[in-house]
């Protein structure tokens, strides 16, 4: 799976969260300032063509729809992450993230009940 730009991702955050769209659609989504049309139908097409969405017509307007699932582009960017920051270790970089954040062992561990709550749900 290709990586995204900033602004490619921006825009994938949309459409994941409204599931899909117009160039309007997303646009009005988008924060101040915003971009001009014709950026954002630029970017919309280089999406459609890495594959992250697809579109359908409905009159003269395509309705852009995600390709890719949020939860599988987040993965892949975190063990991108994890392989290019931590030499694949998950361990590091949780460290990493733990010293940085001033988390403390009781936080944590209240984040793994959570994550194991989780796991069991599936």
């Amino acid at each position: 799976m290709k990586q995204l730009t900033k602004a490619e991702e921006d825009i994938m955050k949309i459409l994941w969260d409204i599931n899909e769209g117009s160039v309007v659609a997303i646009l009005e989504k988008l924060p101040e300032p915003k971009p001009a049309y014709n950026t954002v139908s630029t970017i919309v097409r280089i999406l459609e063509d890495k594959k992250f969405v697809k579109y359908r017509k409905e009159g003269r307007i395509h309705i852009y729809i995600p390709e890719v699932k949020k939860n599988d582009y987040s993965n892949q960017s975190i063990t991108k992450l994890v392989d290019g920051y931590f030499q694949g270790s998950f361990k590091s970089m949780v460290s990493f993230f733990m010293k940085k954040n001033d988390i403390s062992i009781e936080e944590m561990e209240t984040a793994m009940r959570e994550i194991n709550k989780e796991k069991k749900k599936l």
